[in-house]
């Protein structure tokens, strides 16, 4: 892969809602959990003037290529290869525990990872099934259909894909396992295809049937949902009073999270409801800032996977 053709082609999505929610100040510090390629990195570096600080994680090795280059040239900028829910450990070595002025996550797989077939990421390249974000983790999706029993696959198609024939799905990949090893992208999504019944109405655009099951092998393979339960609560406790939290997602199951986070948080301790607890006493750790943004008709032109984009935003208030 061409580092300049992934940073010529990645477009961040809601950036400048994302620039907006972060109220940037020139000499603070701010850490971008999902890099990528660095689009709205560089225009949150943009906005910080020479005393700021902005640090980047990632553990996708192309996104670390274009990050440390970026480091090169940057006295400001620095870039972490870990997963985001090493976030605290970060941010305690560094010395910023409870001094940082903005969090950003753009949660998902980025477009990069999507356009190179190598990675398996899509149903729409031929290429491996691998779908893992860090190629040095053991697990590849192929290697995880090779073994998961009946059971495991009908749980992980359910409930990270929300995929209704998960069963007839799961039977057909054991029989077909049983024949031939299932290695690549379209010979998955193939498979999916001939054994699921098209449910799309007359006249309406039907997504392609292999795509719920894409998304929730890449999410399980990758541990993305229990990555944001761990990371949320670390985000809270190393911003600084006032600092923002923003949280880029792109499907319903880290929506939930997320929104469910700033809401118990901004609701303070979890008293029983009967007792007439004044809002002042209930101790919230989180401000929410604003209702839950999309982007505009201008961005969906431009950028269609911005369709599914839902950015929510945070502060944290002074204890």
């Amino acid at each position: 892969m061409e580092v300049k053709n992934d940073e010529q082609q990645h477009k961040p999505v809601l950036l400048e809602e994302v620039l907006e929610a972060l109220s940037i100040v020139e000499d603070g510090i701010y850490i971008d959990c999902t890099f990528g390629r660095g689009g709205h990195t560089r225009a949150m570096l943009e906005q910080l003037g020479d005393q700021g600080r902005l640090i980047a994680i990632d553990r996708d090795p192309e996104a670390i290529k274009v990050g440390r280059a970026l480091e090169s040239e940057d006295p400001r900028f620095s870039i972490e290869q870990e997963a985001f829910s090493a976030l605290k450990t970060i941010a305690d070595q560094k010395g910023i525990t409870g001094k940082v002025n903005g969090i950003l996550f753009d949660l998902g797989v980025s477009s990069p990872q999507l356009d190179d077939a190598d990675r398996g990421f899509s149903f729409m390249r031929e290429g491996p099934l691998d779908m893992r974000m860090d190629p040095d983790q053991s697990t590849s999706a192929a290697d995880w259909l090779a073994t998961a029993t009946d059971r495991e696959m009908v749980r992980v198609f359910s409930e990270y894909g929300e995929e209704r024939f998960s069963r007839r799905i799961a039977r057909a990949i054991i029989a077909t396992r049983g024949e031939t090893p299932i290695k690549t992208t379209k010979q998955l999504a193939e498979l999916i295809r001939e054994v699921t019944p098209d449910m799309s109405k007359p006249g309406q655009k039907s997504i392609h049937p292999a795509t719920r099951v894409f998304q929730a092998i890449r999410i399980f393979i990758n541990d993305e949902l229990g990555e944001i339960k761990t990371v949320l609560d670390q985000a809270l406790e190393i911003l600084a009073p006032g600092g923002r939290l923003a949280v880029i997602s792109f499907h319903s199951l880290e929506d939930r999270i997320v929104k469910r986070f700033m809401k118990k948080a901004a609701a303070g301790d979890d008293y029983p409801r009967e007792l007439p607890i004044p809002a002042s006493m209930m101790n919230p750790t989180m401000k929410i800032i604003g209702k839950m943004i999309k982007a505009g008709k201008e961005e969906l032109a431009e950028n269609p996977r911005s369709r599914s984009a839902t950015l929510r935003v945070a502060e944290k208030v002074p204890t």
